[in-house]
């Protein structure tokens, strides 16, 4: 692209926060983002990997996780039970088990999951529903895009905290905030650095624009919003005199 100076929009990876307030409604806002983790078996550009908790409210935040993750059957496509199937490759199974590896090894509590496959399932590109609590900011599953089924639950102490917790990443895809308030979250929400932010868990609005900040590209998809990129722009200067 650079050698004929094409224009490039490059939608890229995220580790998006879920920021949860003391407001919300908490064991179905923890439920949801579970469940908006693992979908696709956890291999969607805007997952909320990271879910940001209460730190009075861990412990509650990651029995209702463990439970949501425990629900979602791993199995075949083909299976009407199944609801996460495989991840897409062996490159990719690898990567998810080396950094849920890494972050048993950097000392996350493993709430449920963990490394290989479900014990149902022999072979195949199946990775376990995993969940990690008491997770620190600067450990690896924090900070790295797993792109598989694996959700990191970090506390927050206020609402500065948890802020500055979910901006402190180099990516800026997609954030969520939840909240019974809406007036609350969309203050929180305004302060959020990522190209989209959902509250409270809305459907899939093609009319927004979506698109990264930072490490997660560049360039906006859908609505008008889209059709920029392919736009040249001409100023023709003194038109008026």
């Amino acid at each position: 692209a650079a050698d004929t100076v094409k224009r490039v929009a490059q939608e890229l990876g995220g580790k998006s926060p879920n920021i949860i307030l003391p407001d919300a409604d908490f064991a179905a806002a923890v439920r949801l983002g579970v469940e908006a983790c693992l979908g696709n078996s956890g291999q969607s550009c805007d997952a909320p990997t990271r879910m940001l908790v209460p730190a009075d409210r861990h412990e509650e935040a990651l029995a209702v996780a463990r439970a949501a993750a425990e629900s979602q059957r791993v199995g075949p496509p083909q299976d009407e039970a199944t609801v996460l199937g495989p991840v897409v490759s062996q490159a990719q199974f690898d990567k998810i088990q080396r950094l849920i590896v890494a972050g048993l090894a950097e000392g996350a509590t493993l709430v449920t999951g963990g490394p290989g496959r479900p014990e149902h399932l022999n072979r195949g590109y199946y990775v376990r529903p995993t969940v990690f609590g008491h997770v620190r900011p600067e450990m690896t599953i924090a900070r790295e895009e797993i792109f598989g089924p694996v959700l990191s639950v970090l506390s927050y102490r206020d609402e500065e905290e948890a802020i500055a917790m979910a901006n402190d990443t180099v990516y800026g895809l997609a954030a969520y905030v939840q909240s019974t308030d809406l007036a609350h979250a969309r203050r929180v929400a305004k302060r959020l650095q990522a190209g989209q932010v959902q509250i409270n868990y809305p459907d899939w609005d093609t009319h927004a624009p979506f698109g990264g900040y930072k490490q997660s590209g560049n360039g906006r998809e859908y609505a008008d919003f889209g059709i920029h990129d392919f736009l040249e722009i001409k100023g023709i200067v003194g038109y008026g005199a």
